[in-house]
Protein backbone atom coordinates (compact mmCIF):
# COMPACT_ATOMS: atom_id res chain seq x y z
CA UNK A 1 0.00 0.00 0.00
CA UNK A 2 1.22 3.24 -1.54
CA UNK A 3 2.05 6.00 2.21
CA UNK A 4 -0.29 8.67 2.57
CA UNK A 5 1.32 12.27 1.45
CA UNK A 6 2.65 13.97 4.87
CA UNK A 7 0.84 17.44 5.69
CA UNK A 8 2.20 20.32 4.20
CA UNK A 9 4.80 21.87 6.21
CA UNK A 10 4.55 25.20 8.17
CA UNK A 11 5.85 28.14 7.13
CA UNK A 12 8.88 28.64 8.74
CA UNK A 13 12.90 28.72 7.76
CA UNK A 14 13.04 24.72 8.57
CA UNK A 15 11.38 21.78 7.07
CA UNK A 16 10.18 20.80 10.80
CA UNK A 17 6.24 21.24 10.78
CA UNK A 18 5.12 22.66 13.64
CA UNK A 19 4.15 21.35 17.41
CA UNK A 20 0.44 21.37 15.38
CA UNK A 21 1.85 18.54 13.12
CA UNK A 22 2.98 16.73 16.15
CA UNK A 23 1.55 13.38 16.81
CA UNK A 24 2.14 9.72 17.17
CA UNK A 25 2.36 9.13 13.62
CA UNK A 26 5.44 11.12 13.63
CA UNK A 27 9.51 10.39 15.11
CA UNK A 28 11.50 13.72 14.62
CA UNK A 29 15.50 13.30 14.07
CA UNK A 30 17.81 14.71 16.47
CA UNK A 31 20.71 15.04 13.57
CA UNK A 32 18.34 16.75 10.96
CA UNK A 33 15.84 19.54 11.02
CA UNK A 34 12.71 17.77 9.95
CA UNK A 35 10.21 15.27 10.89
CA UNK A 36 9.01 12.03 9.48
CA UNK A 37 6.29 9.77 9.28
CA UNK A 38 6.96 6.23 10.62
CA UNK A 39 6.18 3.65 8.04
CA UNK A 40 2.93 2.19 9.61
CA UNK A 41 -0.57 0.76 7.54
CA UNK A 42 -2.05 4.22 8.32
CA UNK A 43 -0.11 7.43 8.01
CA UNK A 44 -3.85 9.57 7.81
CA UNK A 45 -3.39 12.90 9.27
CA UNK A 46 -5.40 14.65 11.47
CA UNK A 47 -5.89 18.43 10.00
CA UNK A 48 -6.24 21.36 11.67
CA UNK A 49 -8.70 24.07 11.05
CA UNK A 50 -8.25 27.08 8.88
CA UNK A 51 -8.32 29.41 11.52
CA UNK A 52 -5.89 27.29 13.55
CA UNK A 53 -2.81 27.16 10.77
CA UNK A 54 -1.54 29.44 8.23
CA UNK A 55 -2.33 26.03 5.38
CA UNK A 56 -5.16 29.10 4.49
CA UNK A 57 -2.53 30.51 2.61
CA UNK A 58 -1.25 27.83 0.22
CA UNK A 59 -5.13 26.74 -0.42
CA UNK A 60 -6.36 30.61 -0.86
CA UNK A 61 -3.02 31.77 -3.05
CA UNK A 62 0.00 34.45 -1.67
CA UNK A 63 -0.82 36.07 1.22
CA UNK A 64 -1.44 39.72 1.19
CA UNK A 65 -0.39 39.74 -2.85
CA UNK A 66 3.05 39.01 -1.58
CA UNK A 67 5.94 37.65 -4.42
CA UNK A 68 5.76 34.27 -4.57
CA UNK A 69 8.59 32.27 -2.34
CA UNK A 70 9.96 29.41 -4.66
CA UNK A 71 12.79 28.48 -2.12
CA UNK A 72 9.56 27.80 -0.01
CA UNK A 73 7.80 25.45 -2.43
CA UNK A 74 11.41 24.07 -3.07
CA UNK A 75 11.86 23.12 0.92
CA UNK A 76 8.12 21.94 0.77
CA UNK A 77 8.66 19.38 -1.69
CA UNK A 78 11.69 18.37 -0.11
CA UNK A 79 9.15 17.58 3.21
CA UNK A 80 6.91 15.74 1.15
CA UNK A 81 8.99 13.43 -0.97
CA UNK A 82 10.87 12.24 2.36
CA UNK A 83 8.31 9.29 3.63
CA UNK A 84 7.88 8.33 -0.02
CA UNK A 85 9.61 5.27 -1.71
CA UNK A 86 13.36 6.79 -3.65
CA UNK A 87 12.32 7.19 -7.28
CA UNK A 88 15.39 5.75 -8.90
CA UNK A 89 15.61 4.68 -12.51
CA UNK A 90 18.55 3.20 -14.47
CA UNK A 91 17.80 1.03 -16.99
CA UNK A 92 21.08 -1.05 -18.42
CA UNK A 93 21.39 0.84 -21.66
CA UNK A 94 22.31 3.98 -19.65
CA UNK A 95 25.22 2.82 -18.17
CA UNK A 96 26.67 1.20 -21.65
CA UNK A 97 25.23 4.98 -23.50
CA UNK A 98 27.22 6.48 -20.96
CA UNK A 99 30.48 4.67 -21.20
CA UNK A 100 29.89 5.15 -25.17
CA UNK A 101 29.27 8.77 -25.18
CA UNK A 102 32.44 9.70 -22.66
CA UNK A 103 34.31 8.02 -25.87
CA UNK A 104 32.71 9.74 -28.68
CA UNK A 105 33.08 13.38 -27.07
CA UNK A 106 36.97 13.14 -28.15
CA UNK A 107 35.55 13.57 -32.06
CA UNK A 108 32.73 16.32 -30.81
CA UNK A 109 33.47 19.93 -31.53
CA UNK A 110 29.82 21.39 -29.99
CA UNK A 111 27.90 19.97 -27.03
CA UNK A 112 24.17 20.73 -27.06
CA UNK A 113 22.64 20.26 -24.10
CA UNK A 114 18.66 19.40 -24.21
CA UNK A 115 16.82 20.23 -20.84
CA UNK A 116 13.00 20.60 -20.01
CA UNK A 117 12.12 24.26 -19.93
CA UNK A 118 9.35 23.16 -17.06
CA UNK A 119 12.35 21.99 -14.88
CA UNK A 120 15.51 23.36 -16.35
CA UNK A 121 17.37 22.22 -12.99
CA UNK A 122 16.04 18.74 -12.72
CA UNK A 123 17.26 18.23 -16.06
CA UNK A 124 20.89 19.31 -15.24
CA UNK A 125 23.09 15.94 -14.68
CA UNK A 126 25.00 16.82 -11.83
CA UNK A 127 28.47 15.14 -14.16
CA UNK A 128 27.34 16.82 -17.42
CA UNK A 129 30.23 19.88 -17.21
CA UNK A 130 32.60 17.12 -16.07
CA UNK A 131 32.49 15.51 -18.92
CA UNK A 132 32.61 18.28 -21.47
CA UNK A 133 35.54 20.10 -20.10
CA UNK A 134 36.74 22.93 -21.77
CA UNK A 135 34.16 22.30 -25.04
CA UNK A 136 31.91 24.70 -26.49
CA UNK A 137 28.56 24.59 -24.90
CA UNK A 138 24.80 25.38 -26.01
CA UNK A 139 22.24 24.91 -23.80
CA UNK A 140 18.35 24.39 -24.92
CA UNK A 141 15.45 24.51 -23.04
CA UNK A 142 13.04 22.44 -25.10
CA UNK A 143 9.31 22.76 -24.38
CA UNK A 144 9.50 26.52 -24.39
CA UNK A 145 5.22 26.35 -25.36
CA UNK A 146 4.84 24.79 -21.85
CA UNK A 147 5.57 27.63 -19.53
CA UNK A 148 4.78 30.55 -19.64
CA UNK A 149 6.20 34.08 -20.84
CA UNK A 150 7.61 34.84 -16.78
CA UNK A 151 8.94 31.58 -16.53
CA UNK A 152 10.48 32.25 -19.83
CA UNK A 153 12.26 35.84 -19.27
CA UNK A 154 13.37 34.18 -15.35
CA UNK A 155 15.73 31.89 -16.88
CA UNK A 156 16.64 33.64 -19.97
CA UNK A 157 18.02 36.34 -17.22
CA UNK A 158 19.19 33.71 -14.99
CA UNK A 159 21.85 31.65 -17.89
CA UNK A 160 22.47 35.49 -19.35
CA UNK A 161 24.07 36.12 -16.36
CA UNK A 162 25.69 33.00 -15.78
CA UNK A 163 27.34 33.65 -19.36
CA UNK A 164 25.41 30.32 -20.61
CA UNK A 165 24.50 30.34 -24.20
CA UNK A 166 20.58 28.77 -23.87
CA UNK A 167 18.53 28.69 -26.40
CA UNK A 168 14.53 28.13 -26.08
CA UNK A 169 13.02 25.32 -28.27
CA UNK A 170 9.72 23.50 -29.05
CA UNK A 171 11.08 20.48 -31.04
CA UNK A 172 7.69 19.10 -32.12
CA UNK A 173 7.18 22.60 -33.95
CA UNK A 174 10.23 23.49 -34.85
CA UNK A 175 10.66 26.32 -33.06
CA UNK A 176 14.46 27.35 -31.94
CA UNK A 177 16.18 24.46 -34.69
CA UNK A 178 18.06 26.85 -37.32
CA UNK A 179 18.87 29.10 -34.85
CA UNK A 180 20.31 26.37 -32.93
CA UNK A 181 21.84 25.23 -36.33
CA UNK A 182 23.83 28.76 -36.92
CA UNK A 183 24.93 29.08 -33.13
CA UNK A 184 26.41 25.36 -33.45
CA UNK A 185 28.40 26.45 -36.70
CA UNK A 186 29.75 29.62 -35.61
CA UNK A 187 31.02 28.38 -32.41
CA UNK A 188 32.87 25.39 -33.94
CA UNK A 189 33.97 27.61 -36.95
CA UNK A 190 37.87 27.75 -35.69
CA UNK A 191 38.31 23.66 -36.28
CA UNK A 192 38.36 24.62 -40.46
CA UNK A 193 40.51 27.17 -39.91
CA UNK A 194 42.52 25.15 -37.64
CA UNK A 195 42.60 22.40 -40.44
CA UNK A 196 43.55 24.64 -43.14
CA UNK A 197 46.16 26.18 -41.65
CA UNK A 198 47.45 22.50 -41.43
CA UNK A 199 47.18 22.09 -44.94
CA UNK A 200 43.52 19.48 -44.46
CA UNK A 201 40.04 19.77 -45.66
CA UNK A 202 37.12 21.53 -44.46
CA UNK A 203 35.06 19.11 -42.28
CA UNK A 204 31.70 19.27 -41.30
CA UNK A 205 31.04 20.76 -37.59
CA UNK A 206 30.17 17.66 -35.13
CA UNK A 207 27.48 18.40 -32.63
CA UNK A 208 26.85 15.86 -29.72
CA UNK A 209 22.96 16.11 -28.43
CA UNK A 210 22.89 15.13 -24.61
CA UNK A 211 20.59 15.34 -22.15
CA UNK A 212 17.84 13.35 -20.02
CA UNK A 213 15.15 10.89 -21.01
CA UNK A 214 12.40 12.41 -23.08
CA UNK A 215 13.58 15.94 -22.78
CA UNK A 216 12.91 16.12 -26.86
CA UNK A 217 16.76 15.27 -28.10
CA UNK A 218 15.41 13.05 -30.73
CA UNK A 219 12.49 15.46 -31.49
CA UNK A 220 14.74 18.60 -32.47
CA UNK A 221 16.93 16.46 -34.75
CA UNK A 222 14.59 15.60 -36.72
CA UNK A 223 12.96 19.28 -37.01
CA UNK A 224 16.19 20.21 -37.94
CA UNK A 225 16.58 17.69 -40.39
CA UNK A 226 12.93 18.00 -41.80
CA UNK A 227 12.24 14.28 -41.35
CA UNK A 228 11.84 11.73 -39.35
CA UNK A 229 15.85 10.38 -38.55
CA UNK A 230 15.36 9.39 -35.04
CA UNK A 231 13.11 7.43 -33.37
CA UNK A 232 11.07 9.75 -30.89
CA UNK A 233 7.76 9.18 -28.92
CA UNK A 234 6.39 10.81 -26.02
CA UNK A 235 7.94 8.72 -23.29
CA UNK A 236 11.40 8.19 -21.32
CA UNK A 237 13.91 5.06 -23.05
CA UNK A 238 13.06 5.25 -26.77
CA UNK A 239 16.37 5.99 -28.05
CA UNK A 240 18.38 3.11 -27.01
CA UNK A 241 21.52 3.68 -28.88
CA UNK A 242 23.87 6.64 -30.24
CA UNK A 243 23.65 7.41 -33.95
CA UNK A 244 25.53 9.76 -36.16
CA UNK A 245 23.25 12.00 -38.79
CA UNK A 246 23.99 14.54 -41.71
CA UNK A 247 22.68 17.78 -41.68
CA UNK A 248 23.60 19.03 -45.22
CA UNK A 249 27.09 19.33 -45.76
CA UNK A 250 28.58 21.83 -42.77
CA UNK A 251 27.00 19.49 -39.84
CA UNK A 252 26.68 16.18 -38.16
CA UNK A 253 24.50 15.44 -35.13
CA UNK A 254 24.80 12.31 -32.53
CA UNK A 255 21.80 11.59 -31.45
CA UNK A 256 22.13 10.26 -27.80
CA UNK A 257 19.57 8.62 -25.57
CA UNK A 258 18.87 9.80 -22.23
CA UNK A 259 21.26 9.44 -19.56
CA UNK A 260 20.69 9.45 -15.83
CA UNK A 261 22.75 9.74 -12.75
CA UNK A 262 23.26 5.94 -11.16
CA UNK A 263 21.47 7.18 -8.27
CA UNK A 264 19.81 10.21 -7.60
CA UNK A 265 20.17 11.59 -4.33
CA UNK A 266 17.80 14.62 -4.81
CA UNK A 267 14.67 13.50 -4.43
CA UNK A 268 12.70 16.98 -4.72
CA UNK A 269 14.33 16.54 -8.68
CA UNK A 270 13.67 13.24 -8.86
CA UNK A 271 9.59 13.75 -8.16
CA UNK A 272 9.73 16.60 -10.54
CA UNK A 273 11.10 14.18 -13.57
CA UNK A 274 8.20 11.81 -12.65
CA UNK A 275 5.63 14.62 -12.65
CA UNK A 276 6.92 15.58 -16.26
CA UNK A 277 7.40 12.47 -17.76
CA UNK A 278 11.05 12.47 -17.77
CA UNK A 279 11.92 9.38 -15.99
CA UNK A 280 10.31 5.65 -16.13
CA UNK A 281 6.89 5.00 -14.84
CA UNK A 282 8.19 2.04 -13.00
CA UNK A 283 10.47 4.28 -11.08
CA UNK A 284 7.74 5.77 -9.06
CA UNK A 285 4.29 5.30 -7.46
CA UNK A 286 1.99 7.50 -10.03
CA UNK A 287 -0.64 8.13 -7.14
CA UNK A 288 2.30 9.69 -4.50
CA UNK A 289 3.58 11.85 -7.28
CA UNK A 290 -0.15 12.87 -8.89
CA UNK A 291 -0.63 13.92 -5.04
CA UNK A 292 2.81 15.65 -4.68
CA UNK A 293 1.69 17.64 -8.27
CA UNK A 294 -1.85 18.25 -6.69
CA UNK A 295 -0.09 20.24 -3.28
CA UNK A 296 2.44 22.22 -6.09
CA UNK A 297 -0.36 23.61 -8.38
CA UNK A 298 -2.59 24.76 -5.37
CA UNK A 299 0.49 26.62 -3.81
CA UNK A 300 1.30 28.18 -7.29
CA UNK A 301 -0.19 31.52 -7.53
CA UNK A 302 -0.77 31.42 -11.47
CA UNK A 303 -3.05 27.96 -10.86
CA UNK A 304 -4.22 27.70 -7.39
CA UNK A 305 -6.93 25.67 -6.10
CA UNK A 306 -9.80 27.34 -8.52
CA UNK A 307 -8.47 26.24 -11.23
CA UNK A 308 -8.33 22.01 -9.98
CA UNK A 309 -11.55 22.42 -8.36
CA UNK A 310 -12.95 23.60 -12.14
CA UNK A 311 -10.78 20.91 -13.83
CA UNK A 312 -12.59 17.84 -11.97
CA UNK A 313 -15.61 19.82 -10.20
CA UNK A 314 -14.61 18.83 -6.71
CA UNK A 315 -14.49 21.08 -4.14
CA UNK A 316 -10.82 21.27 -2.26
CA UNK A 317 -10.95 21.36 1.36
CA UNK A 318 -7.52 21.07 3.88
CA UNK A 319 -7.25 17.79 2.83
CA UNK A 320 -5.12 18.02 -0.10
CA UNK A 321 -2.89 15.55 -2.34
CA UNK A 322 -3.72 12.08 -1.80
CA UNK A 323 -7.11 12.36 -0.59
CA UNK A 324 -8.23 14.65 -3.53
CA UNK A 325 -6.50 12.12 -5.82
CA UNK A 326 -8.96 9.39 -4.05
CA UNK A 327 -11.73 11.94 -4.46
CA UNK A 328 -11.08 11.92 -8.22
CA UNK A 329 -10.65 8.42 -8.83
CA UNK A 330 -14.17 7.68 -6.79
CA UNK A 331 -15.91 10.30 -8.91
CA UNK A 332 -14.69 9.67 -12.28
CA UNK A 333 -12.92 5.86 -12.17
CA UNK A 334 -14.39 3.78 -9.36
CA UNK A 335 -12.48 3.96 -6.94
CA UNK A 336 -9.53 3.65 -8.90
CA UNK A 337 -6.11 5.32 -7.57
CA UNK A 338 -4.02 4.41 -10.40
CA UNK A 339 -6.21 5.90 -12.93
CA UNK A 340 -7.29 8.73 -10.92
CA UNK A 341 -3.52 9.34 -10.44
CA UNK A 342 -2.81 8.77 -14.44
CA UNK A 343 -5.53 11.44 -15.11
CA UNK A 344 -3.89 14.17 -12.99
CA UNK A 345 -0.61 13.71 -14.03
CA UNK A 346 -1.44 13.84 -17.98
CA UNK A 347 -3.78 16.96 -17.50
CA UNK A 348 -0.67 18.55 -16.43
CA UNK A 349 1.64 17.34 -18.91
CA UNK A 350 -0.83 18.33 -21.55
CA UNK A 351 -1.38 21.78 -20.26
CA UNK A 352 -4.91 21.08 -19.28
CA UNK A 353 -4.12 23.54 -16.21
CA UNK A 354 -2.17 26.36 -17.89
CA UNK A 355 1.24 26.19 -18.94
CA UNK A 356 3.55 27.02 -16.08
CA UNK A 357 7.45 25.95 -15.27
CA UNK A 358 7.85 24.05 -11.60
CA UNK A 359 10.68 25.85 -11.13
CA UNK A 360 12.54 29.25 -11.13
CA UNK A 361 15.76 30.31 -10.83
CA UNK A 362 17.92 30.04 -7.21
CA UNK A 363 18.73 33.81 -7.50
Amino acid sequence: MALSLAPLPQPSSSFAPSHRFRNSNYVTSSRKRYSVPRVTADTSINWPSKGESDFSIYVHGVANNEEFNWDKLESDINYWTRPLRPVQWYPGHIAKTEKELKEQLKLIDVVIEVRDARIPLSTSHPMMDRWLGNRNKILVLNREDMVSTADRNAWAAYFAKQGVKVIFANGQLGMGTMKLSRLAKSLASDVNVKRRAKGLLPRPVRAGIVGYPNVGKSSLINRLLKRRMCPAAPRPGVTRQLKWVHFGKDLELLDSPGILPMRISDQTAAIKLAICDDIGERSYDVGDVAAILIQILIRLPTIGPGAISKRYKIDLDGNCGRTFIEKVALKLFNGDINQAAFRVLADFRKGKFGWVALERPPW
